[in-house]
């Protein structure tokens, strides 16, 4: 869905219904969800997504139409959890800093309140398709991940993260469950970096 400008009162704002970028069936090992759009600073444009089974995936996108790149058709795999249980790895969110790309992912299950099992993983790469490593040179393609955010006595499952780069603070965006009611909260939290990776405080 496009729209040439977010002026409400303009008389150019119309949001235009562009089609599909990309979708999943019942016979791919792979979910399309939990799209996260990449702009690296030469113009190219990545979509990565994907959930459990195969793990996360990511497609070349054309910055002209924002739909699939027609030159480069590759489904590049970014991380699996195969042959570990459980499978379950989803949210992709792909950042750079410095001179590596970061992939974080959430790990295990969410939304089910205090039972929730969720939690922030996160590798690299010198290259935006990878291989992401973690901090133990474990393969994200082979079940590795280093832990950056896990649930509490206070709070469970935290996960579905985004991070914002932000020239005064790097911050960690996500939902985590309060586990005395099960309610859900978003929550955000500052990132800081040590070594070439990412930290974040602990929940309370």
């Amino acid at each position: 869905i496009t729209n040439k400008t977010l002026n409400s009162t303009s008389p150019d704002y119309r949001w235009v219904d562009e089609g599909l970028v990309i979708g999943s069936t019942r016979t791919d090992d792979w979910n399309a969800i939990d799209p996260n759009l990449i702009v690296e600073a030469n113009g190219s444009r990545w979509l990565a997504m994907g959930s459990f089974w195969g793990g996360i995936k990511m497609r070349r996108l054309d910055p002209a139409t924002g739909k699939l790149s027609e030159k480069d058709p590759t489904l590049y795999s970014l991380a699996s959890r195969r042959p570990l249980e459980p499978t379950a790895i989803e949210a992709p969110y792909i950042v750079k800093h410095d001179k590596h790309y970061y992939l974080f992912v959430s790990f295990d299950y969410c939304c089910r309140g205090k039972e929730s099992t969720y939690k922030i993983m996160v590798g690299r790469s010198n290259k935006i398709f990878g291989p992401y490593l973690d901090r133990d040179n474990k393969p994200m393609m082979a079940g590795g991940g280093t832990l950056l955010l896990s649930g509490s006595s206070s709070w469970a499952g935290p996960g579905g993260q985004s991070i914002l780069l932000d020239k005064k603070s790097d911050l960690l965006v996500f939902h985590s469950y309060n586990s005395t009611t099960g309610r859900p909260a978003l929550q955000i939290s500052t990132i800081v970096w040590e070594d070439g990776w990412p930290r974040v405080a602990p929940l309370p």
